[in-house]
């Protein structure tokens, strides 16, 4: 589904190989549609996504070369783990300056949420 307005291309479940051409067409229409000025990025949401496999980065490089044929790039959103570790050891995150953004997870020093700190009686002080 895409929003021209934001340029955001939610992506969900198990991509196989005949989604990509509609998705392709997404980004472009994305790119082109109501709303294109300001930034020339797409935002490709995939928090959706089901599926860390070889389909799926294949479908994330095909929609990074669309993007660059419609002058824009994409921004992936919100991979899940196993899919951003895929994409940084094929090399799609250095090759192709895939930009990637993260939105409240641990690793940019946020809590995970229910995790409260203590302190026991015998700690001593850092």
């Amino acid at each position: 589904m895409a929003d021209s307005r934001e340029h955001l291309i939610r992506i969900a479940g198990p991509l196989r190989a005949g989604d990509i051409p509609s998705l392709c067409e997404q980004v472009a229409a994305a790119r082109h549609g109501p709303g294109d000025g300001a930034t020339s990025d797409v935002i490709c949401d995939v928090s959706a996504v089901t599926t860390a496999d070889l389909t799926t980065v294949d479908a994330i490089a095909r929609l990074h070369l669309a993007a660059r044929r419609a002058g824009s790039r994409i921004r992936l959103r919100n991979p899940s783990p196993g899919l951003l570790a895929l994409i940084g050891l094929v090399g799609l995150v250095e090759l192709c300056g895939l930009v990637v953004e993260m939105e409240g997870h641990p690793e940019e020093r946020e809590p995970p949420l229910g995790v409260q700190e203590a302190v026991e009686a015998g700690d001593t002080a850092l």
